[in-house]
């Protein structure tokens, strides 16, 4: 019943209701903004919004393959073909591309899948496209899973990754457990949702600054006199406190999901649930479906809103006023904005990563890890022992806090 009422208490406050209704809306805002500015291109010209979703998820029907080396040497060849004939070819003074019918009918409904293949034959952090494919020799087949492999240990062995034998094995082994030949297809709605993860940090806020009175609002108000001399003024509401705190955190939470993740699926359709990261990005170790990242990233950001809401709770109980609760912590989780990583090992970006807002970006193509003698952890598994731990030992310690406050 405790938990009940305080749950209620929450919920029924006018404050509550604005500040969860402009999050919603703000996530919504947020996370429907590439809807609203999604511009796809045809030899007509630009397509918008939602005309131009259905017009390139209907192009990319013919390019739902299994990426074979049989597939990707034929795929290069008929390029490389297109590029022999002159009146294909045009230049920017630079580099050759192909223009006309050449370029519309055979490679932009699947440039997004040629642009991934060239990728795996370029240099680290180098931009190719599908117009370096006549520079590849393939009489001998593609070799592209080779290509990949050779990518990814450029990276590991680079001067600047600075990683361990024990971390470069790690990744090596993790990336063994990737599926292949890949298979290709339609993720543009799951690409949106796994590259827009770091806006839930707005929904977080919100959910802090509703909790932010649990104590610090009984102290604004006077009636902690009354709580703390009561039967379970000191037991069993303070823990119901809590309980409340964090039912409320996950409901506000869930919805917020709903609303970030549902929009861009009915957008652009659920499509592409079950295809391998890989096909965003080559060199991504991870050997994820984008529902299985998707999942796990979202488990991730819960564990750092738990934090948040035992880190509010802590600070309610021990300052006088909710407002000095929320200037704690909005530079707690929006200064990591401001700070950018100089790379994927150090003390500092390491630290970086671990902050509230750089936690709840997945980094799936980075290689972060954090070794501890012979034990190596990649930066979801840090993230989950860290947050949940900050839970563990905030929650009691705003229980206690609260307990041994010292009515004036």
């Amino acid at each position: 019943m405790l938990v009940k009422y305080e749950f209620l208490k929450i919920l029924r406050k006018k404050s509550t209701l604005i500040v969860m209704a402009i999050s919603l809306v703000l996530t919504a805002f947020l996370f429907g903004l590439p809807i609203m500015q999604f511009q796809t291109y045809n030899q007509n010209g630009v397509i918008k919004g939602t005309e131009g979703i259905a017009y390139e998820k209907a192009q990319s029907e013919n390019y739902s393959v299994l990426l074979t080396e049989d597939y990707i040497t034929e795929s290069i060849q008929e390029v490389q073909e297109l590029f022999e004939n002159p009146d294909n070819v045009g230049t920017d003074g630079n580099e050759k591309f192909l223009i006309g019918d050449a370029y519309w009918n055979e490679i932009a409904p699947g440039e997004k899948m040629l642009n991934l293949i060239a990728k795996a034959y370029s240099n680290p952090n180098e931009y190719v496209s599908y117009n370096h494919m006549p520079n590849l020799d393939v009489s001998k087949g593609a070799n592209f899973y080779k290509a990949m492999e050779i990518k990814r240990e450029k990276i590991l062995n680079a001067a600047s990754s600075d990683l361990s034998n024990e971390q470069k094995d790690y990744w090596r082994n993790m990336a063994r457990n990737i599926d292949i030949p890949l298979q290709y297809g339609y993720y543009e709605g799951w690409e949106i949702i796994t590259t827009s993860f770091e806006l839930l940090m707005f929904a977080i806020l919100a959910i802090c600054i509703v909790i932010a009175p649990a104590f610090s609002g009984e102290y604004q108000a006077g009636t902690d006199a009354v709580i703390l001399s009561g039967k379970y003024g000191k037991t069993k509401l303070i823990t119901a406190k809590i309980i409340a705190s964090l039912l409320f955190g996950t409901m506000a939470f869930v919805l917020h999901i709903i609303v970030a993740c549902g929009l861009p699926l009915i957008s652009f359709g659920v499509d592409g649930w079950n295809l391998p990261l890989q096909i965003a990005g080559l060199t991504i170790p991870y050997p994820f479906t984008f529902l299985q990242a998707t999942l796990i990233n979202i488990g991730v950001i819960y564990l750092v809103q738990l934090a948040m809401i035992g880190l509010t709770l802590l600070l309610s109980a021990k300052m006088k006023s909710p407002y000095l609760v929320l200037i704690v912590l909005v530079p707690i989780l929006f200064i990591p904005i401001f700070l950018t990583p100089s790379g994927a090992t150090g003390a500092y970006n390491l630290t970086l990563f671990l902050l509230p807002y750089r936690a709840a970006i997945p980094e799936f193509g980075k290689y972060i890890s954090y070794q501890f003698g012979g034990l190596v952890l990649d930066t979801f598994s840090m993230r989950t022992i860290v947050y949940a731990a900050l839970t563990v030992i905030t929650l009691p310690l705003a229980r206690l806090g609260f307990k041994k406050h010292q009515v004036a």
